[in-house]
């Protein structure tokens, strides 16, 4: 009994689908006359739109309204419709919202549907490519939104809807709001950037090389096409591209920082410190800029003092300190600009506690006196590099580097303060958070 009942029931479900797939041109059709209904009298007739917009989607289900050419283009005019009616509200009140996500796109991939249908008939392709027209600003304005709001996929699929539907006009002699080259290349970019933000770095590359190989790229699109190849790890084409773009615009910010990063990541010292200077002409508020240039002399500091070069290491010395200091007179409540400073003469001080320790056992007068020189200036290096670790830790009073100096030097002068600065540091070494710092800012 039970078999007979669900193969009973089964039969009526498969009725009920088929009716449903039959009825699809059935409900295609009043979508349309409630569409109607609503343009007639777009007041009285507020809820014919929302009807309409309920048939539509429950007709394109259906396998035969989705052979139907006239039920996509009323699809478009309805979701053509929505977005209409929000972009009047939005001209009184800016701040309305759109009731769809993109209205813009879903009417336009409605519209090409039936554009692309092999069956479709003259006026109907006409009233695709109306449609279409419509639409192709909106799609470019939702996708600067959806861009602006970082969702970069919905911009994405915004963005590249906006080229397919110039396409479509521009095929057919249509205006588009694409008309100028400039306007065109410049929506290819962005739907490239809008790609590549999207993690579709396929997608983006074949903008980007649309306007790469017309040889009058911009220099976002070197930086763009650059920063796709070095994360496909094909880094030889990367270099050659970067390359090329920094000979072609010398002076751009974007390939200029990309081409330091480069550097950076090599430890390519040397070559970064010009880069550096150069960036620092063309953004000299950019506090960061100064302090890793101070960062780049520092590390070539270190390595002139391995390699006993001492002329080399002085300057070294003097460049760090120069952007440091240039760092914390532009902003002195930097605290990375400030640590760098103290720890530029704490690791000087290091480096001359080794050469004091590495000292052969001479307790002659002049073998004493040596010892006491160095120490005296080991000690000097220590008290110029406290001021700012004082000054570090009244602004990051649990830096755990500061902690670890500040310790340290109070502990080599004997100052009851190294305890304070001990407790403090393994207060955060335990994961915990000092409330107040030690020194006032």
């Amino acid at each position: 009994m039970k078999k007979v009942l669900f193969s009973f029931l089964g039969l009526v479900m498969f009725a009920q689908f088929a009716a449903a797939q039959e009825d699809g041109g059935k409900l295609a059709k009043q979508a349309g006359k409630a569409l109607t209904s609503y343009n007639i009298d777009p007041t009285q007739n507020a809820d014919k739109l929302t009807e309409a917009k309920q048939k539509i989607d429950q007709a394109m289900q259906t396998t035969e309204a989705q052979g139907i050419v006239s039920a996509w283009i009323t699809r478009g005019d309805i979701y053509s419709t929505f977005l209409q009616r929000d972009m009047a509200k939005k001209m009184i009140d800016p701040n309305a919202q759109l009731s769809g996500d993109n209205d813009a796109l879903v009417a336009f991939e409605a519209y090409k549907a039936a554009y692309d249908n092999p069956n479709v008939k003259k006026y109907e392709k006409t009233d695709a490519i109306k449609g279409i027209a419509g639409v192709e600003g909106h799609l470019i304005n939702i996708g600067v939104t959806k861009f602006e709001a970082q969702e970069y996929e919905k911009a994405f699929k915004s963005f590249e809807a906006s080229l397919q539907a110039n396409e479509i006009l521009t095929a057919n002699a249509q205006k588009s709001v694409l008309e100028t080259p400039e306007q065109y290349e410049n929506q290819v970019y962005v739907t490239g950037l809008a790609a590549q933000q999207a993690k579709h770095n396929d997608a983006a590359l074949k903008y980007y090389n649309q306007l790469y190989e017309k040889g009058n790229a911009k220099p976002g699109v070197y930086e763009g096409i650059f920063a796709i190849k070095q994360e496909m790890g094909q880094e030889e084409a990367a270099m050659k591209i970067l390359s090329e773009g920094r000979t072609k615009y010398p002076e751009d910010s974007g390939l200029l920082f990309a081409e330091i990063n480069v550097y950076l990541k090599k430890g390519n010292l040397d070559e970064l410190t010009d880069r550096l200077k150069q960036a620092i002409v063309k953004e000299p508020s950019n506090i960061g800029l100064y302090v890793t240039l101070g960062n780049v002399y520092d590390n070539l500091y270190q390595t002139a003092v391995k390699d006993k070069n001492d002329a080399k290491a002085k300057e070294y010395f003097e460049e760090a300190k120069n952007y440091y200091t240039q760092a914390t007179q532009k902003d002195p409540k930097n605290v990375d600009a400030v640590y760098s400073l103290g720890a530029l003469y704490y690791n000087k001080a290091a480096v001359r506690t080794q050469e004091m320790n590495a000292l052969p056992d001479d307790f002659s007068s002049a073998g004493l006196k040596k010892l006491q020189t160095m120490k005296d200036e080991v000690m000097a290096l220590f008290d110029q590099a406290l001021p700012y670790f004082q000054t570090a830790e009244s602004l990051d009073p649990n830096d755990m580097n500061t902690l670890i100096a500040l310790n340290e030097i109070y502990a080599r002068k004997e100052d009851e303060l190294s305890t304070e600065f001990k407790k403090r540091l393994d207060t955060v070494k335990e994961g915990g958070k000092n409330a107040t710092s030690h020194f006032k800012n």
